[in-house]
């Protein structure tokens, strides 16, 4: 078994050739990295051969490319496999395909050719390194197909670094001691679901009640106390032996959108529980108390209703919304007396201010900037305010055949110019994002010209200003395409909500932590919504991001990330507990 500091110590030469098999065919990686030693970590070592490829010309980034085999391919048949790319593949059982598998894989990879002119590249141990199934192979390979090609080289030189980080794992003889065990909580978590052919977990329906009895169980485990509160917040709390001690906060939500991923709140609940469950193994305590909240609810599928668990927990929940009813009629009191809360004592829930030392997050970063920048980690220095509408526009249905076009009363066509303009007007500023995610033409047929149309606006930016200003030129710009068309617009704002800025006392000691475990800090925005939003209000927060893979895509099924990453993240925010100083009054 090789260690780093033998690596750190070997000349370049033997240094180029301990580690000529973990790029494929191309030594020149580690040949150019040999320079950059000593690395601090096994993370700062991956970090280094990536950069290598990344500065690296077109024509050698092809080449890296093209030095790999296909998946079950002609060199897998006649046995001319590298022994690394033989173990993979048959890892996943690529050397078990029937006759229709490799029937099917051969056309895929003779369609990926033509198109591309690279061969399909796939880390096929998958994002927690026990191995695709074949079929998730051939499902992936299909999807991917239908790339682009500047888009598709760019995943297959992430996928790439990806088979790179696990043979270089393999040959550090790595013993990961979080990553695994919170991406197979995230798998126990997902079987769970209020629809049986996705993920969906809706406030306090059964998957929603049987998710956080699991987390409950979880923290015991770990050597929390821990409850679900009336509001359907679970609960954790590691104490400290200090008799003087306040509260670190940390942790997200377990609710999803309907037909959601895995890790979006979920990862910010598992992680900590895997750290507390370390420190209890070692006898360890903190000289703060250690509280981690599985949030009830923040997406609002059900009730229509946001962050109900953090608005609770900051004093703030509105109680009026126990009269919302979902799509069934069931309103929000109806189904917490049913799961057994006493909504009388909600009130009770929420935290003393002067008890907190503050909250953190950790949460996949739901975007593709981590992903471009090839981090593992991000420190988010804001999270965006968000304004949001509901528009109802309402012109003159008439025959499509007999009107002419000038004069038209078209609903959907001021719909679709005011999703032109939103996109323009929202392109203008880095940190602005404008989004119109609902469209409908209510009761529209192929021979009448719409006479209604309604649309949804999402505004977003970190900074309150900017889309503020954003928002006032996107509604005089709405008034002034139906004014043109004769088009009369209701719009009704659903929500308001300001930008959160972390606190930098709170982001200096994360990001020193990212840098002790090798890796660069990266500071960037978050464009979602999360629990630490409502946290703010209460106290000082900060949030830790993770790589999101499949091109940063969450709030989908397709939303991954990896063990290593997963790892990475525990070990940071590990070593920032140890470390953490509280804020000077």
């Amino acid at each position: 078994m090789t260690t780093l500091q033998h690596l750190n110590s070997l000349d370049a030469a033997a240094f180029v050739d301990t580690l000529r098999g973990i790029y494929e065919h191309s030594p020149w990686i580690p040949e150019r990295a040999a320079g950059r030693r000593p690395f601090a970590s096994a993370a700062a070592l991956k970090l280094a051969l990536q950069e290598v490829v990344a500065a690296s010309s077109l024509d050698e980034q092809l080449g890296l490319i093209r030095a790999h085999p296909e998946l079950a391919g002609k060199a897998a048949i006649a046995g001319e496999l590298t022994r690394e790319s033989t173990v993979e593949q048959a890892r996943s059982g690529l050397n078990l395909c029937s006759a229709g598998e490799y029937a099917t894989l051969h056309q895929l990879n003779a369609d990926y050719n033509a198109k591309f002119g690279f061969p399909f590249i796939l880390a096929v141990k998958g994002p927690d390194g026990n191995g695709l199934t074949r079929e998730a192979v051939i499902d992936t390979f299909s999807r991917r197909l239908r790339n682009q090609r500047a888009g598709e080289m760019a995943e297959c030189l992430r996928q790439i670094h990806r088979i790179a980080e696990l043979r270089i794992n393999d040959l550090l003889g790595a013993t990961p001691q979080f990553g695994p065990d919170i991406m197979r909580w995230s798998e126990v978590l997902a079987a769970w679901s209020d629809a049986p052919d996705n993920l969906t977990c809706a406030y306090m329906t059964a998957a929603h009640k049987s998710t956080a009895a699991q987390l409950v169980a979880w923290m015991r485990e770990a050597g929390m106390d821990a409850h679900i509160d009336d509001v359907g917040n679970v609960v954790g709390r590691y104490l400290s032996d200090r008799l003087d001690a306040k509260t670190l906060m940390c942790g997200s939500h377990y609710d999803t959108v309907r037909d959601g991923g895995k890790y979006d709140g979920r990862l910010g609940i598992l992680l900590p529980i895997a750290i507390v469950r370390h420190l209890h193994q070692r006898g360890e305590r903190l000289p703060f108390h250690f509280e981690i909240v599985g949030f009830a609810e923040e997406e609002g599928v059900r009730f229509k209703s946001t962050f109900l668990g953090s608005n609770a927990v900051i004093g703030q929940f509105d109680m009026a919304l126990l009269e919302a009813t979902d799509a069934g009629g069931t309103t929000m009191r109806e189904a917490l007396t049913a799961a057994g809360h006493d909504v009388d004592a909600i009130a009770a829930i929420a935290r003393d201010p002067a008890e907190l030392l503050g909250y953190v997050e950790v949460h996949i970063e739901q975007g593709p900037v981590l992903l471009e920048h090839g981090l593992a980690l991000g420190v988010v220095s804001a999270i965006a305010g968000s304004s949001r509408y509901l528009v109802e526009l309402i012109g003159l249905a008439s025959h499509a055949g007999t009107t002419p076009m000038n004069m038209r009363q078209d609903a959907a066509a001021a719909a679709a110019e005011i999703v032109l303009m939103v996109e323009g007007r929202c392109s203008r500023a880095a940190s602005l994002v404008g989004t119109v995610g609902q469209l409908q033409v209510p009761n529209g047929s192929v021979n009448v010209i719409p006479g209604h149309c309604n649309l949804s606006l999402d505004i977003r930016a970190a900074d309150d200003a900017v889309r503020l200003s954003a928002v006032g030129d996107i509604l005089d710009g709405i008034a002034a395409i139906c004014a043109r068309r004769h088009i009369e617009a209701n719009i009704k704002q659903v929500v308001a909500a300001n930008a959160a800025p972390c606190a930098p006392w709170l982001m200096d000691q994360l990001g020193a932590a990212v840098e002790r475990a090798g890796l660069p800090r990266f500071d960037l925005a978050s464009g979602a919504g999360h629990d630490a939003m409502a946290m703010a209000r209460v106290t000082d927060v900060a949030m830790l991001f993770t790589r999101c893979g499949n091109g940063g895509i969450s709030h989908n099924r397709l939303e991954t990330m990896t063990a290593d990453d997963a790892e990475i993240a525990a070990q940071v925010l590990l070593d920032f507990l140890r470390a953490f100083r509280p804020h000077a009054a």
